[in-house]
């Protein structure tokens, strides 16, 4: 199992940012710059479009000792044995779960991340069980336009009510990381940032240089 804890910057090969490149170099360059852990997220391809690409992706991965995540397809993530699984709302309370242990079963794995929105949602995911949950979107983000920002006072409530790791995401560049880490975040999820910089490893560095170590909590 992934020592959440221990996670502090969460990354992503997301397939609508990839402009042509090889995910698994990608994922070389992730992993090279310090990722903790990466998200596979692939909207629009198919489950064995998907299969394909985290088989090619998980070598790297546990070579690296990097957890990868695999976005929205529990049961594939189950089937691979990859370590951890992100549903959004939609994906795990709106599809009739109320208990991530009732949806994992007896296998400790994967473990399994959920998004949240705003302080309900947050008490409603930790209730449910899950491993870890997401804070978010912070600003405005072009990998989600539509999704209405939940400010920096999200953030701080996080900070003060929610002891499960959490993962604060959406919008966060290396300009903007001192006031989400001011109000209370430790660890973060980083897309476009990353995905769209000339040095990706380099800019993975630059961001967990940033970050506090999980030690200081």
């Amino acid at each position: 199992m992934i020592n959440l804890p221990n996670c502090t910057l969460y990354t992503f090969i997301d397939t609508a940012y990839l402009n042509g490149r090889d995910p698994v170099e990608v994922a070389r360059q992730l992993c090279d710059g310090g990722s903790d852990l990466i998200q596979l997220r692939a909207k629009g391809s198919t489950v064995d479009e998907v299969r394909r690409l985290a088989e090619s992706i998980l070598p790297i991965t546990q070579n690296n000792d990097v957890g990868l995540v695999i976005n929205d397809h529990f049961a594939l993530a189950s089937d691979l044995g990859v370590p951890l699984c992100h549903l959004g709302q939609e994906d795990f309370f709106e599809s009739g779960n109320s208990d991530v242990n009732q949806l994992r079963g007896d296998s400790t794995v994967p473990q399994i991340g959920i998004s949240t929105h705003s302080p309900e949602q947050a008490e409603r995911a930790v209730a449910a069980g899950a491993d870890y949950i997401a804070i978010g979107p912070v600003y405005s983000t072009p990998t989600k336009p539509s999704a209405q920002p939940v400010t920096l006072e999200y953030v701080r409530w996080a900070a003060a009510h929610i002891s499960r790791p959490w993962f604060a995401i959406g919008g966060i560049h290396l300009d903007n990381l001192d006031e989400v880490l001011e109000a209370g975040a430790r660890r973060i999820c980083v897309v476009s940032a990353i995905l769209k910089s000339t040095d990706i490893a380099l800019t993975c560095q630059q961001f967990k240089k940033q970050l506090p170590s999980a030690s200081s909590e």
